[in-house]
């Protein structure tokens, strides 16, 4: 009888153990956050402050690939011109032992990727790693062509199995 009169307790202390490790953000996704508002914010000065000095961000849609601060302060500036709406939402992320990835929406208006003056909304990821609270490796993934048919640079893709 006493295991059983100790049940609802055990149950409520499981409850509230994992109440609080769901509310538990790993270190790093404050990082995470604080990047995504710089780059929302259409500040590349400060995107820049997120890496280190010897940062690696490779575009791999793009081919594009900034080394240190004065390129990947380029980098962000070139992005922002070409969408100048640039908004960029995490979706989920995952960090441990200073490597980690982040799931995310990137969307805007095309002013410069290739001129059409239309909106996208492409999904992508990251792979990173991060030395001393800042990004020292980036890759983003994403499909370009997604973006090439939303602005009508790209035809859209037929059905499978379309002859047509």
């Amino acid at each position: 009888m006493k295991n059983r009169s100790l049940m609802p307790l055990l149950v409520s202390v499981v409850l509230v153990c994992l109440a609080l490790a769901a509310d538990q953000k790993p270190k790093n996704s404050a990082l995470i956050e604080k990047e995504f508002a710089a780059w929302n914010a259409h500040d590349p000065d400060k995107v820049a402050s997120f890496y280190t000095d010897d940062v690696v961000y490779e575009d791999v849609a793009y081919g594009m690939t900034a080394h240190g601060h004065a390129e990947m302060r380029k980098l962000a500036a070139d992005f922002f011109a070409a969408v100048p709406d640039l908004k960029l939402e995490p979706v989920n992320s995952f960090v441990e032992n200073g490597h980690g990835s982040v799931e995310w929406v990137f969307s805007g208006t095309d002013a410069g990727l290739y001129k059409t003056g239309k909106k996208f909304s492409v999904r992508g990821a990251s792979l990173f790693e991060v030395r001393d609270g800042k990004f020292l490796r980036n890759k983003d993934f994403y499909d370009s062509a997604t973006i090439m048919r939303q602005v009508g640079a790209l035809p859209e893709a037929k059905p499978a199995g379309s002859s047509q």
